[in-house]
């Protein structure tokens, strides 16, 4: 395993996706856990996603213990017009690969992307997030660079929201449709709610796990290119405490 430096970036690369996952669940417990201890609470926020399953699986397996009755989860995003009893929602992900393997936590605050009113949902979630400040953000990245749903389309480094409704890209939604979350194209709905870059930026510490050939590109595009929100993840080179973990696919054309 190496850990060069990009600006501000930590960049950690191992073999394989298992590796990798166990590694980011271990920088994962040791944030929540510094948080738990410093004041007596850790607020962190998840992505939900299939490239975060072997972290998932890792931070969910004793020992050690992270303490959860002491943890305040939130997520990062929703589709517009899903149910939380819908596989692809990621309220759906988040219970099946987390909040049902773990002991309660302190709160589980969803996104309701099926709410009567987006505007309305939009704010209540937004004073949620501002309660106090997140301690950590699980993130992965798309293959376009998205961060959360932010595609390069909709991406803005200095929103004043911190959650709003997006149209995605059909790169976006292509992507959903390869990674098997839906089977076609026009199942995959055309919006979404997201944290905005400033919202996940809050956050103390950011961890981000990006497994995978085919976001080979996007890293050493994040890495290497300008910082801009044509590539969305880029401004991770700019956060005082974040780390990126690859594996050695997604490492490939950065070595």
């Amino acid at each position: 395993m190496s850990a060069p430096t990009y600006e501000k970036l930590r960049v950690r690369q191992f073999p394989d996706r298992q590796q990798m996952g166990r590694a980011a669940a271990e920088h994962a417990r040791e944030i929540i856990v510094a948080a738990r201890n410093a004041r007596g609470v850790a607020r962190v926020v998840f992505a939900c996603s299939p490239s975060l399953n072997e972290f998932f699986s890792a931070l969910v397996a004793p020992p050690p213990a992270v303490g959860w009755a002491d943890v305040i989860v939130f997520h990062t995003d929703e589709y517009v017009g899903l149910s939380a009893s819908q596989h692809q929602s990621s309220r759906h992900y988040l219970r099946g690969h987390l909040l049902d393997a773990i002991p309660a936590p302190r709160a589980f605050h969803a996104i309701r992307g099926d709410a009567p009113s987006l505007p309305g949902e939009c704010e209540r979630y937004s004073q949620l997030l501002r309660e106090k400040p997140i301690d950590l953000v699980c993130l992965g990245i798309g293959e376009h660079g998205h961060l959360a749903f932010n595609d390069p389309s909709a991406a803005d480094f200095d929103d004043r929201a911190m959650i709003k409704v997006v149209a995605l890209d059909e790169a976006c939604r292509q992507q959903q449709v390869d990674d098997g979350c839906f089977v076609r194209m026009k199942d995959v709905p055309a919006q979404a709610l997201t944290l905005t870059v400033p919202a996940l930026f809050s956050a103390r510490a950011i961890s981000c796990v990006v497994p995978g050939a085919r976001k080979a590109q996007t890293v050493r595009d994040l890495l290497l290119g300008p910082i801009e929100e044509s590539c969305p993840a880029s401004i991770l080179r700019t956060h005082p405490n974040a780390v990126l973990h690859l594996d050695a696919e997604a490492a490939s054309l950065i070595r």
